[in-house]
């Protein structure tokens, strides 16, 4: 079944963002006008995320293309089961190990609250949009996403709230793929940085709870040509400026760099390099993967829980430079 994606711009930058709103609300395109190198050249734009190429025809995996949007947890939850104040709840396995992974949000249809011609929002709140989703989750919940072109900005704003009366935990990630090379010639010589001091060990793509001052967190947070990169990792220990936290993608060829920013309500970040290595994804999340598993274990997983009528809000800048 085909996607209509819907369209928003910033008039004045002519930088142009498009969402999917029937498959997770996925911002999977964003296109920025940038500078000739000459007067005589026909002016460009420049295409900052990857998507598949049959994204549109819905038969893509919807965690492979754009920014999808990871929640009510983000990763992987092992065996597919968790506890929660005493009682078990069962997912549907989806990594192919037997684990959950990724949260419900990602492949479901949201409603759209609101479309001007620069921003667009959307909500999903469980007992409304797919109430099978209940049985599996210790409440209900409300996430809202406001996406809008400020500039050559792509501006999400994250709302998440528990509209239910008991406890919700929750982790929540975005896993945005930049495109490689940003207007080069070689994805190999683009150089990342996520400003990281650890790393967390994983079994079968499991944490086991220990981090370690790894060799891969030191050369990223210099920065890593993706040459040198092949990552499926949890990195931790993220340094912060004013409470934000900078990665990046350069393209030395071009001079081109994306930067992406974010809060320090995100203490994780994980960073992956698909098969096809014309994207690297830099993933900030609010938990450690397979946080409930870990807390039994007396492990700090930063896993957020909202009390009834509570709520959290969270921004993400992705910005072309």
């Amino acid at each position: 079944m085909a996607l209509e994606p819907l369209t928003i711009r910033d008039n004045n930058s002519g930088a142009e963002a498009r969402v999917l709103p029937g498959l997770g609300f996925n911002c999977f395109s964003f296109v920025v006008p940038v500078k000739s190198k000459s007067d005589a050249e026909e002016p460009k734009s420049l295409e900052v995320l990857w998507s598949s190429p049959d994204l549109l025809t819905g038969k893509a995996r919807p965690s492979g293309s754009g920014i999808p949007l990871m929640f009510p947890f983000a990763g992987r939850i092992r065996g597919a089961v968790y506890e929660f104040e005493g009682k078990k709840y069962q997912l549907e396995a989806g990594d192919g190990q037997g684990n959950a992974i990724h949260g419900f949000v990602i492949s479901r249809p949201w409603r759209v609250i609101k479309h001007e011609s620069d921003r667009v929002v959307g909500q999903f709140q469980a007992s409304v949009d797919d109430p099978t989703i209940l049985p599996h989750w210790p409440a209900d919940f409300r996430i809202t996403c406001e996406y809008r072109v400020e500039g050559n900005t792509l501006v999400g704003d994250y709302t998440i709230e528990n509209p239910d009366s008991t406890p919700l935990p929750f982790g929540f990630g975005t896993h945005a793929y930049f495109r490689l090379p940003l207007g080069g010639e070689s994805a190999e010589d683009c150089v990342a940085r996520v400003p990281a001091s650890e790393n967390w060990e994983l079994v079968k793509l499991l944490p086991t709870g220990r981090t370690t001052r790894s060799p891969e967190a030191a050369a990223l947070s210099k920065g890593m040509p993706a040459r040198d990169m092949k990552f499926d990792h949890v990195f931790g220990g993220l340094s912060a400026d004013n409470h934000r936290t900078t990665t990046s993608v350069h393209d030395p060829k071009s001079g081109h760099t994306v930067v992406q920013t974010f809060d320090d309500q995100f203490p994780i970040c994980v960073v992956y390099n698909p098969p096809h290595r014309e994207a690297v994804c830099m993933e900030p999340y609010t938990t450690v993967p397979d946080a409930f598993t870990l807390a039994t274990q007396g492990v700090k997983t930063h896993l957020l829980v909202l009390a009834p009528g509570q709520s959290f809000r969270t921004r993400i800048d992705i910005r072309l430079n």
